[in-house]
Order: C-alpha cells, then sequence, then structure tokens
C-alpha cells in the first residue's frame, strides 16, 4: 500500500501544523528507542502537491541497502524532521511507554528549538496509545492512528528517518563490541545475539529487564563468560 496525504490534508483545515511521529527500536533488547517526527503544513504539501517521494512507506518494508537514500530524500521533502532517543537504562528504570514519551519529547524539544511551534500542532502518532501528551509540557493535541506508518506519508516519513537513525548508532556502538553483531541485527534478538549474550554477558547498551523476560534461560545471559 502507498501512503497518501490525504490524513494530512484534512487535519490542517482544522490546524497550521501537523507533525507525524513513529517509533523504531521498540522489541529490541539493546540499543534505544527512537522516535522520529516530520512536520508538515499547508505551504509544503501546495509546493509539492502530491509529489511524495518514490518507494516512501513504513520503514519495515524498505531493504536496508535503499533506507539511507529514501530518509534523505524524505527529510527533504518535509518542512522539518528530528529524532529523539531514551536510552536501555531510561527503558529499564521507566518503563517501555514512559521511554518512548521521552524520546518523542525529545524529537518535539528538537523540533521547537528549531523555530516549529509544536504547540499548535496536531500530532498524528502511530499507534493506539498516546504515549507522548504526559512528556510534552504544555497542551498538545495527539491523534493515534493505528497503521499511520502504512496510510500516512508523513508518518511513513518519521519512520524511515528514525529507523535509519537508530541504525546509524547501532553501527557506531558495534565498533565498540563486535560480538554482538549490531551491524547485522541492530539490537534485535537473533539466535547469535543471544548466543553472545550468553557467552558475553550483557552490556550497559542492553535492556536488562527485556533481555530476562525474552530470554529461555535467564539466569544463564547475565553469568561471566
Amino acid at each position: 500500500m502507498i501512503p497518501t496525504l490525504l490524513l494530512e490534508r484534512e487535519l490542517l483545515r482544522e490546524y497550521p501544523l501537523v507533525i507525524a511521529c513513529d517509533e523504531v527500536g521498540r522489541g529490541a533488547l539493546a540499543g534505544p528507542v527512537s522516535v522520529g517526527a516530520t512536520v508538515v503544513d499547508a505551504v509544503m504539501l501546495d509546493a509539492c502537491a502530491d509529489a511524495i517521494p518514490e518507494g516512501l512507506k513504513d520503514s519495515k518494508l524498505v531493504t536496508e541497502r535503499k533506507r539511507p537514500e529514501l530518509a534523505e530524500r524524505a527529510a527533504a521533502w518535509v518542512s522539518r524532521s528530528a529524532v529523539g532517543a531514551a536510552s536501555a537504562a531510561e527503558i529499564d528504570a521507566h518503563g517501555i511507554i514512559a521511554a518512548l514519551g521521552m524520546a518523542a519529547a525529545r524529537a518535539l524539544d528538537e523540533l521547537a528549538a528549531a523555530g516549529v511551534d509544536v504547540g499548535a500542532a496536531i500530532v498524528i502518532l502511530d499507534g493506539s496509545h498516546d504515549y507522548i501528551a504526559r512528556q510534552w509540557p504544555g497542551r498538545i493535541t495527539v491523534r493515534p492512528v493505528v497503521k499511520a506508518d502504512r496510510d500516512c506519508a508523513s508518518a511513513a516519513a518519521a519512520s524511515i528517518i528514525a529507523k535509519v537513525a537508530r541504525d546509524a548508532h547501532m553501527l557506531e556502538l558495534h565498533e565498540a563490541l563486535p560480538h554482538y553483531a549490531w551491524d547485522r541485527n541492530k539490537g534485535y534478538g537473533s539466535a547469535a545475539h543471544r548466543d553472545a549474550i550468553r557467552g558475553h554477558g550483557v552490556s550497559e547498551h542492553h535492556r536488562r529487564t527485556w533481555v530476562a523476560t525474552e530470554a529461555y534461560q535467564p539466569a544463564a545471559l547475565f553469568a561471566s563468560p
């Protein structure tokens, strides 16, 4: 399915800005959870008409090889974009929902610092649960939309931008800890990643509560090499 701008155009009849947010890394065993945010307005949509970047779709449906170039085009297409993140330690300390809210708030803070009037916008949030409102200081209107990253072009753009940013971060972490093969699994629970945890233990970048939950033998994962 090709995403459209139908919802964005509808919302821009009531709001001066639409911000779309989507998360990546929620199910990983290591690394941060990241939230991408993109901004569209009537001027931008009128200027580009319906020229949605070719190939734009939910990041999970785009091959790793094609993502960086597509993310670059998506970032150039929207009015503004940002990515916020919450660390593995924050996920363990506060829970995944609160961490998602922190990551989203950081992305919105970045937009606000760039001059975006976040408080005047309506936020399209991929999913069914609003994890943003409590974390953002002040009033903000959030509209959760199931499968927004599939149906809404602005959310698809947020998804691909966030995915590429998080993948790049995992590649940086891989340089210091190559035995976890984060260059290939990006922190997700592949068989090789779980084997590496069993052999080397967990790192500071692992979500310790998640590793224990996901593994078949939690005690073995925390044993010394």
